[in-house]
This record gives structure tokens, C-alpha cells and sequence, in this order.
């Protein structure tokens, strides 16, 4: 989740808050975000939190954190943006501190000293962070490539690094997202012939989706559009927002007249529309979604209209993701896809193998940490970069691990507590117990089965016999139903007067005796849930 507590005596500063999206047992689970008990039980102590840009995964954390937390928030204009939005759908944005940084700028967080340095990735306006602490120079790259030719015109600054080189670095924390690629990224430019190649073979619309962030894609796309007389309609709230943000700020500098209302796609020629649409990790209420289906108000997918998802397969979204394509291939649309054989419509925003290597070469750390990605990428990394031998001694940190550093060494010191907050967010942010979690696996898995029994209030008696319902058990005999009533008739009938008086009891030995049968007639194990109504 991407959320990293630098400290020296009383002053902690957090470099990123990030959330991840739940995996398939975290059922009904919205979102998932890092537990700070760690920085709450340390409250005063903590300056800052510092963005290194703008991806759900490094700011999505933040309305959760900061409602605990209200503390400044430093990003760059584009990242501040972004959380602007997200603070103000959670009515926080009123009382937070968001203070602009810029590459090149350094500035102060009581003993830190922090330099934001110019990085590219997928997204604009992103910075690795060089603090400069009492003990010596730790460098965090934060996501990064090195694209020297980057499409708004603001490269990786290679100058910048290798003077933090020359200087000395204590301690490299550096991205390991694509350290099983071997070579170099391309660059973000690199996708544009193959695009051209697709916008001058259209016959009808194209549905173009990429993630809404991605604004060197959505720019790419818009002047590609604009190269080939197409007019461009922006589709999907999450693409609008980021699309518009850009255009505040400059980043995307449009001709006029390119962009058209959505709803005026059907009164133009086919071949004279591009539809910039959200959606391309199969979202099931996504734009794109919904238009696979024919269920969108604008976006009417046809016979002979080009879909490009210009993004990649995000690991756990392929079922999604083939079926919105099955959908579309339903609808005689030619849908282009990175599966390894369309040609490069889709670039990494991560440095491959040689990137890395360049990056510890020119920085030169005395000590390495990877970061970003799962366990095995962090060991691969710190492999890579044992094998390099600039590096006097590489550190595999797991969450919640504490490594304490100075001028001559680096040794882990013990663990916080951290973990996973679950989150439903359906309105407002409520916290998703691990016992709730529990209860709807329980339930996806065995059913759920509601003995309900009616007693009369004032004389304390049963009224009639116990009704059973059963819900997600499918098995089929209907004296499972007549036996486990009688099963509930005798719990009753061998309870005393006081026994039924306290709902508690009653209801634990219902559920002790019904869960006995039920296992031994049937195997299984549904939840099972007594319900005590009084008349």
C-alpha cells in the first residue's frame, strides 16, 4: 500500500499513502488501506506526509488517514490536484493543509531536508524524494522510468541523480515493480506509430481507454485524433475528471473545437469520432463495461468500430477483462488489446532491469532497500542489486519491519504493528471488521440457515413450531427442513423456563444443536443465525 515512515528522534515524516483494491476473499470489501497505529500512537511526532505522485496506490490512502491524521500534505500541483477531488467527496478537503512542491526546490520538515526531484512514469508530474536526515542522504526514487524524451517535455533528471552521486547516498530506496523485465522501457512516445497505425486504418468510431491517468496516452490519443479530422468525446467520470484537470494545468494544450458532448457522437460521421472511454480494466459499472453490453446512454458500439486498450492486464482483473472483450467481439468490434501480438500500443511507467542498475551505478549507495511490488520482486531486486557490488549491504525489509540507520551501518531493529484496514466505502468510510469478513466467507461458502422462533411476551411461552429458513444451501431433501424444526423443538423442550427467558442463551444452544445435525446429516457448514421474535 505503499506507505513509508521515515524518523529521526521525535519527528517522523510518511512518504506516500496509498490503498490497494481488495483481493476475491475480501468479499463485499471496497477498498483496503494501511493501519497506522503506528503513526496515531505517534501523533505529535509526525510533520508531514509527502506525495511522490499521484496513483491511487500512493494517494489513495489519504481520506482514511488524514480523518485519523490531519496533518500537511506536500505534492506537486498535478498529485494536489488529484487529492483535492478525493478529499473533497469525503468533505475533508476543507481542513486539510496541501502544500505545492516543486522539482529542484528543496524544503524543511524539521530535521529533514527535502530535495523533489524531476522523475517520469505513467503518470505527469512525478518526483523521487532525496532527504537529506542528520545521519546522511536517503534517496527514495518513488515509481519511476527513465524516459529522456518524455512526452510534456519534462525528461528524468539524469544531471540531478548523478550530482546526489557524486555527493554521497546512505541509503537507496528504489521501485522493483519491473524487475523481471530485462532491458530498457520505452518510452511513453514509443506507442504513438503503432496508434497512428490503428487511427489511419479505422473505418468507423474507435473507442480508445486507457487508465484515466494516464495522461501522456490520453494526450498521445487526442492529437493522433486531431492529425486524422476526428473529434474527441471524453466518456467515464474518472477519465472527465483527470482529462480536465490537465487541461486546468496546462498539460493538455487542445485545439479548439477537438472536444464534442458525448451526446453529440450520434450526429457526426462515424470515421469523424474518437471516444475517449474509462473502463479498460473491465470495471463492472465502468463506461466501457456498460457499452459492451449496450447499456450506455452515449457510447453505442457498432459493427466494424475499433475498441484499443491501451493499458495492461492488472493481474486478478483478466476474468473481467475477456469478458468485456467477449462482449465486444459480440458486437463485430475490432477490439486491439496487448496480448504480445497487436504491436506496442501500451508502455510500462516502470524501469526494467538495466534502468535499475543504471540508477544504483550513478547513486551509488552505501546501502540498498527495494521497494514497491510483491516479495518476490523485492528479492529479485536485491539480488540485482547485490550483484552489482557498489552496494555495501542490501536490506530486504518486509511491512512493518523497523531498520535503523547511520553513517556506518544499517540493521533492522524489530517490527510495528501493521496490516490491512478493510473499507466499505458506500457513502462514507466505515471499517470492515476481519469477524464481518469472516461471516461473508462463511456465508459465500456454506450458506446461511435462519431457525426463527416466535415466543410469547408476557407468558415466556413458544407460540407454534420453529420455522427454518435456509438461504445458498443447496441441498436437495426436503426433510432437512421438517428434521432440523424437530431438532429446534427438543433444544426447546429440554431448555427450562430460565434458560428460554435469556434470548442469549437460547439462542447459542439452538445454534450448538442445529450445527451438529446440519454437519453430521449433510457435511456441510452453513452460518447459522437464531432469530427470536416475541408477540
Amino acid at each position: 500500500m505503499n506507505c513509508t515512515a521515515l524518523r529521526w528522534q521525535d519527528d517522523i515524516i510518511v512518504i506516500d499513502a496509498g490503498l490497494m483494491f481488495p483481493e476475491e476473499e475480501l468479499l463485499g470489501v471496497d477498498i483496503v488501506v494501511p493501519d497506522i497505529s503506528y503513526l496515531t500512537e505517534n501523533r505529535e511526532k509526525v510533520r508531514a506526509i509527502v506525495l511522490t505522485h499521484g496513483h491511487e496506490d500512493h494517494i489513495g490512502g489519504l481520506p482514511w488517514i488524514l480523518s485519523e491524521l490531519n496533518v500537511p500534505v506536500y505534492g506537486t500541483e498535478f498529485t494536489l490536484a488529484l487529492v483535492e477531488g478525493k478529499l473533497e467527496e469525503h468533505r475533508l478537503l476543507e481542513d486539510a493543509e496541501l502544500i505545492e512542491i516543486m522539482p529542484g526546490h528543496r524544503f524543511t520538515l524539521g530535521p529533514f531536508s527535502i530535495m523533489p526531484i524531476q522523475v517520469t512514469h505513467s503518470l505527469v508530474d512525478c518526483v523521487a524524494l532525496a532527504v537529506h536526515t542528520p545521519v546522511g542522504l536517503v534517496l527514495h526514487t518513488g515509481d519511476f522510468k527513465i524516459d529522456l524524451s518524455s512526452p510534456d517535455s519534462k525528461p528524468f533528471d539524469l544531471h540531478a541523480f548523478a550530482e546526489l552521486g557524486k555527493e554521497g547516498v546512505l541509503c537507496l530506496l528504489q521501485d522493483s515493480t519491473n524487475v523481471d523485465r530485462p532491458g530498457y522501457t520505452p518510452s511513453e512516445r514509443a506507442v504513438r506509430p503503432r496508434l497512428d497505425e490503428i487511427f489511419s486504418q479505422a473505418k468507423k468510431k474507435i473507442f480508445f481507454s486507457c487508465f484515466s491517468s494516464s495522461i501522456h496516452r490520453i494526450r498521445i490519443a487526442m492529437e493522433l485524433a486531431a492529425a486524422h479530422g476526428r473529434k474527441v468525446a471524453v466518456i467515464g467520470r474518472s477519465i472527465d475528471n483527470t482529462t480536465e484537470i490537465a487541461q486546468d494545468l496546462g498539460y493538455l494544450d487542445l485545439p479548439a473545437g477537438l472536444l464534442i458532448n458525448p451526446g453529440q457522437m450520434r450526429d457526426m460521421p462515424s470515421d469523424k469520432v474518437l471516444a475517449l472511454i474509462s473502463g479498460t480494466q473491465g470495471e463492472p459499472m465502468s463506461a466501457l463495461s456498460r457499452a459492451a453490453v449496450n447499456n450506455h446512454k452515449f457510447a453505442r458500439i457498432e459493427a466494424g468500430d475499433t475498441v484499443v486498450l491501451s493499458s495492461r492486464v492488472i493481474p486478478g482483473n483478466e476474468k473481467s477483462i475477456y469478458r468485456m472483450i467477449d462482449h465486444l467481439e459480440r458486437r463485430d468490434a475490432e477490439v486491439i488489446y496487448d496480448d504480445g501480438t497487436q504491436g506496442l500500443i501500451h508502455v510500462s511507467g516502470h524501469g526494467s532491469q538495466e534502468e535499475l542498475r543504471l540508477m544504483i551505478n550513478l547513486l551509488r549507495p552505501k546501502f540498498f532497500v527495494p521497494i514497491h511490488g510483491d516479495y518476490r520482486h523485492l528479492k529479485r531486486h536485491a539480488e540485482l542489486a547485490g550483484g552489482l557490488d557498489i552496494v555495501e549491504k542490501v536490506i530486504l525489509l518486509e511491512d512493518g519491519e523497523i531498520l535503523d540507520l547511520d553513517k556506518k551501518s544499517a540493521v533492522k531493529s524489530g517490527k510495528i504493528t501493521v496490516g490491512r484496514v478493510c473499507i466499505d466505502a458506500g457513502g462514507s468510510i466505515d471499517v470492515v471488521e476481519d469477524i464481518v469478513i469472516r461471516d461473508r466467507q462463511h456465508i459465500s461458502e456454506g450458506g446461511i440457515v435462519l431457525p426463527i422462533i416466535t415466543i410469547n411476551k408476557r407468558t415466556g411461552k413458544v407460540e407454534n413450531q420453529a420455522e427454518i429458513v435456509m438461504r445458498g444451501f443447496a441441498i436437495d431433501d426436503p426433510s432437512l427442513i421438517s428434521e432440523s424444526r424437530q431438532v429446534v423443538q427438543r433444544t426447546l423442550e429440554s431448555s427450562s423456563d430460565e434458560e428460554k427467558a435469556d434470548y442469549g442463551v437460547i439462542k447459542e444452544k439452538i445454534r450448538n444443536d442445529l450445527k451438529r445435525y446440519i454437519q453430521k446429516s449433510t457435511s456441510r457448514r452453513p452460518l447459522i443465525m437464531p432469530v427470536i421474535l416475541e408477540i
